[in-house]
């Protein structure tokens, strides 16, 4: 991975991301940041407590404190995958607002309902992001006066969102962190690829924590009640979907048909075939 970063009032303010490999990492936002990330080249799958982002070129999203797990993803066997990422440190808006009218004091605060969101791009935004490009290439001849001004449009663009409630909700609480139950995160995962182990990541427990949290729970392993949502969401989809039984396992994480259909009549008696035959009229 490599990354050119330029500081405003010494903290990475932009930074460019070149990936050559596919990437699977942890990625939790401290209290006092919060983070736009346009991506200009290959795709990428953010997952936060409650939500599954997937993005690809001249998409963005917008993530405050929180924990979350990030990949990026081969497409037509390239690897490469390069975003802008640009952070909001709360001391530096503190500095960058200091005795001046803030943008957010005049906007109504809003709710705050994720962590993260796709922000849409519009024309200005994607020419603001290609402004920033050759900022790269000569970083010594960018001033402070200059980035605080980029800084600050970057701020109004977010604020004019077309996808607002969202969007505000984060840019308006850029430090309050969502806090989400521990169910809440289990049932928005359900069919997500997510493994064991970063479920417990993104409710901020050890893995060993997370079993015996789950257990109590749910009275079930994590894999067992993974596999039986997975299972009752293929029969819902079954009578309400005209997709392929194979793609209807693949929708629900089930890596091969024959493992999904195994499972499946190991619960309802009959293949899943036989299930849609029999049920999809009565639906």
């Amino acid at each position: 991975m490599e990354v050119k970063t330029i500081e405003l009032f010494g903290k990475p303010l932009f930074n460019l991301v070149t990936m050559t490999q596919p990437v699977k990492m942890k990625t939790t936002m401290p209290e006092d940041e919060a983070g736009f990330v346009y991506v200009l080249e290959g795709e990428c799958t953010n997952y936060s407590e409650t939500e599954e982002l997937q993005l690809k070129a001249n998409q963005a999203v917008l993530t405050k404190c929180g924990n979350s797990t990030f990949r990026t993803l081969t497409i037509n066997n390239k690897t490469e995958y390069k975003a802008i990422v640009i952070k909001f440190h709360k001391d530096v808006l503190e500095k960058l607002y200091y005795n001046v009218t803030t943008p957010f004091s005049i906007r109504n605060r809003h709710k705050l309902s994720v962590n993260s969101t796709i922000v849409e791009v519009n024309e200005l935004l994607r020419n603001y992001i290609i402004g920033l490009m050759s900022y790269f290439e000569t970083p010594e001849l960018v001033s402070e006066d200059l980035l605080k001004l980029k800084l600050n449009e970057l701020i109004l663009h977010l604020l004019d969102s077309a996808n607002a409630p969202e969007v505000l909700g984060i840019m308006t609480n850029l430090y309050e962190k969502k806090i989400f139950e521990f169910k809440e995160i289990i049932e928005a995962h359900i069919c997500s690829s997510l493994r064991i182990e970063e479920l417990a990541q993104l409710n901020n427990q050890s893995l060993s924590t997370f079993k015996k949290m789950f257990k109590r729970i749910y009275n079930d392993t994590p894999n067992n009640y993974l596999i039986r949502k997975r299972i009752e969401k293929v029969a819902e989809l079954l009578l309400i979907s005209k997709e392929s039984i194979s793609n209807i396992a693949y929708q629900c994480e089930f890596k091969t048909l024959a493992h999904m259909s195994r499972v499946f009549k190991g619960i309802y008696g009959v293949s899943p075939s036989e299930y849609r035959l029999n049920f999809s009229d009565k639906a």
